[in-house]
């Protein structure tokens, strides 16, 4: 049986008293797989991750940079392998390697991909589509909020961190709102929402 695991103290502080202390140094000792305990159950999945064929992208990285703007250690999609047009959705992957710019400071010791990187790596897919399939115009889609997110288990430097999106609400020309999951080896370690608003390049005009 797996055993909670005290979360990062980028995470969280936990107080007692007068006292405050964080839960980092536990992390070190711990062996096992960590999971994270007091989450909600998982979602209904928006795609069966099994069933799609990683090895064939419909968009590779060339192809992905040729939408999204962001590059060098920002790029958080290595390719995305299924386009639903039917029901707005996609999935890709961010292959992470072990000199993740992230690795030496999240945590020293212990990398662990910062949730923030994984939420803006499912904006990122998002994005792609949103802009791909001109849904919003504008120059890029940027982030205009994020819902119910959940952090389920960490992913860690190697992993190949699968993500899936769906489009959930669109306001032409103002907002999107993407349903995502995230998974690594089957097992989905995130899920949320990410809202996102068309963005002009400075000067011009969306």
């Amino acid at each position: 049986m797996a055993r909670g695991f005290p979360l990062p103290s980028c995470l969280f502080t936990q107080s007692r008293g007068n006292q405050s202390y964080h839960s980092l140094d536990l992390a070190f000792s711990i062996r096992e797989p960590p999971v994270f305990v007091g989450v909600a159950m998982p979602p209904q999945l928006l795609y069966n991750i099994d069933e799609i064929d990683f090895s064939q992208p419909v968009y590779d990285l060339d192809a992905i940079r040729e939408v999204n703007p962001q590059r060098f250690e920002m790029e958080q999609l290595t390719a995305i392998v299924h386009i639903d047009r039917d029901l707005h959705g996609a999935v890709g992957y961010k292959q992470l390697t072990e000199d993740e710019f992230w690795c030496k400071g999240h945590m020293p010791g212990y990398p662990l991909m910062p949730g923030v990187i994984m939420c803006e790596a499912a904006a990122q897919l998002a994005g792609f589509y949103a802009r791909k399939f001109d849904l919003l115009g504008g120059d890029f889609l940027g982030f205009g909020g994020m819902d119910e997110i959940r952090f389920r288990s960490p992913v860690l430097p190697g992993d190949r961190l699968d993500i899936a999106a769906r489009l959930v609400k669109l306001r032409p020309g103002r907002q999107s709102i993407f349903e995502f999951q995230q998974f690594v080896n089957g097992k989905m370690v995130c899920s949320g929402r990410t809202l996102g608003v068309p963005l002009a390049k400075s000067g011009q005009e969306s």
